[in-house]
């Protein structure tokens, strides 16, 4: 099976190219060496999802029946089996880049990371007593097992030693308590550390009388669906709520192994667990690169990137009254390059500001401790009228966001929990104020979450807007989410599933007639994921009548470009650097009356007809150019930017004499 058809791109082999994109990061020299490590936890922690959500979903495909299963995937088995040959050339790759590149430069800077076989004596000294004193407690060496799989349970994404001694199999857990790196003491000038898998090693294979004992690195990913059997009867909140302890014990997707394990070992481990060759993939001598984001750099050297401090925002940052700012003109916030704090502002001070009668807002990934939701609940207690959606149904952020549910309740707010079978995806807030007898509507619609931890990494806009008829929009998406009305009729806004895909379309359609008559013509999107084949189709469609188009694509990409008659005028870039690239933008040419929305909906079909979702027009012309720059600076990025071909070989954009890289670009556009 190939990669792509001469249409379509498969999704899920698409993405293992955007994670291909991480790789490549971690050997450009161009980014410090800790960032280039931290890029090798990226890597390492979106491949452990990518398992427990994608590769589950089609294993579910595959006991469907056939007519059924034909609609939603073909052919499984086969995709599985791509997945797994394309998977295997990364970690061939990855381990690569980390002996060959990492190991080396590490060393160059005079860290050693060294395993079992290279302690000094004095190290050996250190080690045993480490393991006597904090590991050896930690472990529980008295269980081991027959080979039976009753018996025998890996604990998800945990990481295990394991061996074989006759016919049984030991396992031992890596205690998660203690830090998974250990720093040896400096010796003249140099600093080594070690994982502590290797002092288990060392430590575990003193016990042994037998010297040949070999413990090899164990890793089980497990199904992460939650698999609530009937959605539409009872408390969802509560079947969520009572669903997330049976995660960690889900199927396995993955058994990640040390690829020098003897086949025997493999086959009883196999038979043990109660897996198939399908499940195995091979990797090195150490699991869990995720733990790299907290590699201990015990020299005195900067090592990652310079300090990019986020900026203030040159009129809200200074704004005495932050209703009045928003009256006077619309607001645009783009992080991380600008603060987060008008947004906390915002909400700080409309909890406190008596004229504010209702806060509503939808609430996808809370941050675990946060100002801004502290005033959510301020709000409430005060007495205003507040009313939050939570999508409960975000994956891996259940637990906190009924946490912080709670909290709202226990302060006097209305709090929706997530609806059966669709997702509320906006990234929206309505305020309403009393002024005279009048009230004063406010709006603020986003590409990101209200979560001031991601504000720091992924690149969003927010505007702040108090257009009547935006705002009179934004408070009929939220008579829907309170279930008032069954649908939003908006006249500016964008609203997924009612209105988004048909606007899309007749602007995509509109394009295509402009170029028919011989006019300007042009589509420029910037998106996280491009999947709905019918949005690709009409894209095909526009490049064949003549439109161009030009796409910002930062993760999978199901459009092919490059080919004659379907997608030659069609370029699609990715851009990968030191922020997360997050925002959604959609410009249309219009006849010469450009037409720009940003939000939250990428053109993925479960955005566009699966989800509750947002997009706003851009009317504000200050706004509209801004946008326009900081896309412009993006598409001339000949740094960061990878080109999207019909190979998908992730090759950068050839530099120019000029170099421009967009995030520092972009930084430096608000620095002026």
């Amino acid at each position: 099976m190939k990669l792509y058809n001469s249409k379509f791109f498969h999704r899920d082999l698409s993405w293992l190219r955007f994670n291909h994109r991480v790789l490549q990061e971690v050997s450009d020299k161009r980014n410090p060496l800790y960032e280039r490590i931290k890029f090798l936890a990226i890597f390492s922690s979106n491949l452990d999802e990518f398992f427990r959500v994608r590769v589950s979903d089609i294993r579910q495909i595959k006991s469907l029946e056939k007519p059924l299963r034909k609609k939603l995937i073909t052919k499984p088995n086969k995709v599985l089996k791509e997945i797994k040959a394309q998977v295997h050339l990364q970690q061939e790759e990855f381990g690569r880049i980390f002996q060959n590149e990492i190991i080396p430069d590490l060393k160059d800077e005079g860290i050693f990371l060294i395993d079992y076989h290279e302690f000094s004596p004095s190290q050996k000294e250190i080690a045993k007593a480490y393991f006597k004193k904090t590991l050896k407690p930690l472990l529980n060496l008295d269980v081991s097992y027959h080979t039976k799989p009753d018996s025998i349970f890996v604990e998800n994404e945990a990481s295990y030693l394991t061996t074989l001694t006759g016919d049984t199999l030991q396992l031992v857990k890596i205690p998660e308590s203690e830090a998974r790196f250990y720093s040896f003491p400096s010796e003249n000038g140099k600093h080594f550390i070690t994982f502590i898998d290797d002092i288990l090693k060392y430590g575990l294979g003193n016990l042994h009388e037998d010297d040949d004992v070999r413990y090899y690195a164990l890793k089980i990913s497990r199904d992460a669906e939650l698999y609530i059997e009937d959605e539409f009867s009872g408390d969802l909140m509560k079947k969520i709520k009572s669903s997330l302890p049976k995660r960690d014990k889900g199927q396995p997707t993955r058994v990640l192994i040390d690829k020098r394990m003897p086949e025997k070992f493999q086959e009883v481990l196999k038979e043990a667990l109660d897996i198939y060759n399908t499940d195995l993939v091979y990797g090195g001598r150490h699991h869990n690169f995720k733990d790299f984001f907290s590699f201990p750099n015990p020299t005195d050297k900067d090592l990652h990137f310079k300090p990019l401090p986020p900026l203030p925002h040159p009129v809200l940052s200074n704004s005495e009254n932050i209703f009045a700012t928003i009256d006077e003109k619309d607001q645009l916030l783009h992080y991380p390059y600008q603060e987060f704090e008008p947004v906390i502002n915002l909400v700080e001070t409309a909890a406190e500001d008596p004229s504010v009668t209702t806060i509503k807002m939808t609430l996808y990934r809370l941050a675990e401790t946060s100002r801004l939701n502290t005033a959510i609940a301020k709000a409430a207690k005060n007495g205003k009228e507040v009313i939050v959606f939570i999508e409960v149904k975000a994956r891996f952020d259940e637990k906190n966001n009924i946490k912080w549910g709670t909290i709202f309740e226990d302060n006097g707010a209305t709090v929706i929990y997530s609806y059966p079978d669709i997702k509320v995806h906006s990234k929206i807030l309505y305020i309403e104020r009393k002024v005279e007898d009048k009230t004063k509507r406010y709006a603020y619609i986003s590409t990101g979450n209200f979560n001031e931890k991601t504000a720091k990494l992924y690149t969003d806009f927010g505007l702040m807007t108090a257009h009547k008829k935006i705002t009179k929009d934004l408070n009929k998406v939220f008579m829907v989410l309170q279930r008032v009305t069954i649908v939003p009729k908006t006249k500016r806004l964008l609203v997924s599933p009612f209105t988004t895909r048909i606007t899309l379309e007749n602007l995509v359609n509109k394009e295509i007639e402009n170029a028919q008559q011989g006019k300007e013509s042009y589509i420029i999107l910037k998106m996280n994921s491009l999947q709905d084949e019918s949005m690709i189709n009409l894209l095909y469609k526009a490049n064949n009548a003549g439109v161009s188009i030009k796409l910002i694509v930062r993760g999978m990409c199901s459009l092919v470009p490059g080919i004659a008659n379907q997608s030659e005028h069609i370029e699609v870039i990715s851009i990968l650097d030191r922020f997360l690239e997050h925002g959604r933008i959609y410009i249309f040419s219009n006849g010469g009356e450009e037409l720009m929305y940003i939000g939250s909906a990428d053109w993925m079909t479960r955005n566009l007809t699966h989800r509750i979702e947002v997009l706003t027009p851009i009317l504000d012309k200050d706004v509209h150019k801004t946008i326009c720059d900081l896309i412009h600076i993006q598409l001339a990025d000949n740094v960061k930017a990878r080109i999207i071909d019909a190979k998908q070989s992730n090759t950068y954009v050839e530099n120019s004499k000029t170099k421009v890289r967009a995030q520092y670009a972009t930084y430096d556009y608000f620095s002026k």
